[in-house]
C-alpha cells in the first residue's frame, strides 16, 4: 500500500502544525474509560442549556486552520470569520498549544479545582493526554443532539475511533498517517514503500527516525514484527533491543525532534519516519523538492488530532456548534486546503474541485492536485491496515519510557 505526492509548486502554504512543534502522547486502551462512559450526554442538557453567550476561545495548535491577510494586512482565518457571519459567535482562536501534555500541564491546575480553564474548545491528539482527561472526568460528554453536521458528513474514521466509542468526549479535528518518506533522487528512483526496506541498512544512505517516545517505539515495534495494539512490555523491550542491534550491526541512523523534512530535502537521509501532510505541503512551499510518501506495505500508524470540550467551559453551547460547523463540507474544504491532512468530512473533493473555477491557474492546478491526493483523501479501504498506538495505561508508562529511552530525546 503506498501513496505517494508530487505536487505543483504554484500553491504556497505554512510549515504545518507537526513539523511546526510535535506533541508527545501514547495512546490507552479504551478499556479504562468504561466507568465513565455511562456519562455521555445523549441529549442538551446541563452545560448546553440555553441560548449560548456568543463567543468560544478556541486553543489550537499553530498553523492548523485557513488563513489569509485581509485589506489591512492583517491574518484571518476565513473559516471562523464567516462563522461569526453566519452565527453572531464571536471566535477567539489562539495558537496555543505546542504539545499536548504541555498543553494540559497548563490547565490542568484549573480543571482539578473545577474552575474554567480559559477555553472552551481544545485540539488534543490521541494518546495519554486525552484519554487522561477522559479518566479524571475533566472533559464536558457532548451532546449527540446538538451536531447534526457531524452525523450527516463525518468519515467513517472519524465517527469509529476505539478510544472514543460514539465520539462521546470528542470529534476529531484532522488525522494522519506515519509512515516513510523518501528522496528518489538518493533511494536510484526505486521507491521505499516497507519498513523491511527502511530498516534493511542496504539503502545509500542514512535513514531518519523520530527521536519521541509515541510514534518511533510503534514503528519499531511494526518494523520488527510486532502488532503495537497487541504488545506488552516484554514487546517493547525486544523490539528496543531490536533495534539497538541493528544499529550495532552498521544502520546508519539519525534521530530528528523537529527538521526530518530537511534533512530529506538536503541529502542528509535517504528516507525517514515521516508525517503525510508534511511530505505534501514540502513540495507545495514553492521549490518542489519531489519528496515522496509511502504508507509501508508491512504498517503505518494512524492518528487524530480530536476537538474536545474542557469541563467548566464558560460557553459550552457556542463550542459545539463551532465543532460542528467544521463539519459541513464547503468549511472542511476550506480548512483542508491549507493543512493538508485527512479531513474527518465526507464530500470534500467535489466541494475543492467545484471551487477551481474561480481560482487563478496556479492555484487552480494546486488544488486539483489537493483533490486527487491520497495522502488528504485517502481511497476507501486504505486506512483499514493501519494500526493505532500501543495501549499503555499510566502504569505502564515508566516501563514503557525505560525501554525506549536510549533513543529518546
Amino acid at each position: 500500500m503506498t501513496m505517494e505526492s508530487t505536487i505543483d509548486p504554484g500553491w504556497a502554504r505554512p510549515l504545518s502544525r507537526r513539523t511546526f512543534l510535535r506533541g508527545t502522547a501514547g495512546v490507552l486502551g479504551a478499556a479504562a474509560l468504561a466507568p465513565i462512559l455511562a456519562a455521555c450526554a445523549d441529549k442538551a442538557s446541563g452545560p448546553f442549556d440555553g441560548p449560548g453567550s456568543g463567543r468560544v476561545d478556541f486553543a489550537n495548535w499553530p498553523l492548523y486552520v485557513d488563513r489569509t491577510r485581509n485589506a489591512d494586512g492583517e491574518v484571518v482565518r476565513p473559516s471562523m470569520v464567516q462563522f461569526t457571519k453566519e452565527t453572531g459567535i464571536e471566535v477567539n482562536y489562539r495558537e496555543v498549544i505546542p504539545d499536548a501534555e504541555v498543553y494540559y500541564q497548563q490547565i490542568q491546575p484549573y480543571l482539578a479545582a473545577g474552575k474554567p480553564c480559559g477555553w472552551d474548545i481544545a485540539v488534543i491528539t490521541n494518546g495519554i493526554t486525552l484519554t487522561k482527561m477522559m479518566g479524571l472526568n475533566q472533559l464536558t460528554a457532548l451532546p449527540t443532539d446538538m451536531r447534526p453536521n457531524f452525523d450527516q458528513y463525518a468519515t467513517d474514521l472519524a465517527k469509529n475511533r476505539t478510544y472514543d466509542p460514539g465520539s462521546q468526549f470528542s470529534m476529531p479535528w484532522q488525522s494522519g498517517v506515519t509512515g516513510i518518506g523518501w528522496n528518489p533522487d538518493l533511494s536510484g528512483g526505486r521507491p521505499v514503500d516497507s519498513l523491511e526496506q527502511l530498516f534493511s541498512g542496504d539503502l545509500p544512505g542514512k535513514i531518519g527516525l523520530f527521536s519521541d517516545n509515541v510514534d518511533m517505539p510503534n514503528i519499531v515495534m511494526l518494523a520488527a514484527g510486532i502488532e503495537p495494539e497487541g504488545s506488552n512490555e516484554a514487546d517493547w523491550k525486544h523490539a528496543a533491543d531490536w533495534l539497538r542491534n541493528k544499529i550495532d550491526h552498521g544502520l546508519r541512523v539519525i534521530f530528528f525532534k523537529q527538521n526530518y523534512i530537511n534533512a530529506l530535502s538536503t541529502g542528509d537521509v535517504v528516507a525517514s519516519m515521516a508525517w503525510s501532510g508534511d511530505i505534501y505541503q514540502e513540495n507545495a512551499l514553492g521549490t518542489p523538492k519531489g519528496l515522496q510518501f509511502s504508507t509501508p506495505s508491512d504498517g503505518g500508524l494512524l492518528w487524530t488530532d480530536n476537538m474536545v470540550i474542557p469541563v467548566g467551559a464558560q460557553h459550552p453551547v457556542d463550542a459545539i456548534k463551532l465543532m460542528d460547523y467544521v463539519y459541513r463540507p464547503d468549511v472542511a474544504a476550506e480548512i483542508a486546503e491549507w493543512v493538508a491532512y485527512i479531513t474527518p468530512s465526507q464530500c470534500q473533493q467535489d466541494v475543492i474541485n467545484d471551487a477551481n473555477d474561480a481560482r487563478n491557474p496556479d492555484t487552480q492546478k494546486a488544488l486539483t492536485a489537493l483533490a486527487a491526493s491520497p495522502l488528504v483523501f485517502p481511497p476507501t479501504g486504505e486506512t483499514k491496515d493501519l494500526h493505532s498506538y500501543a495501549p499503555i495505561t499510566p502504569e505502564q508508562i515508566p516501563a514503557w519510557t525505560d525501554a525506549f529511552r536510549r533513543f529518546i530525546a
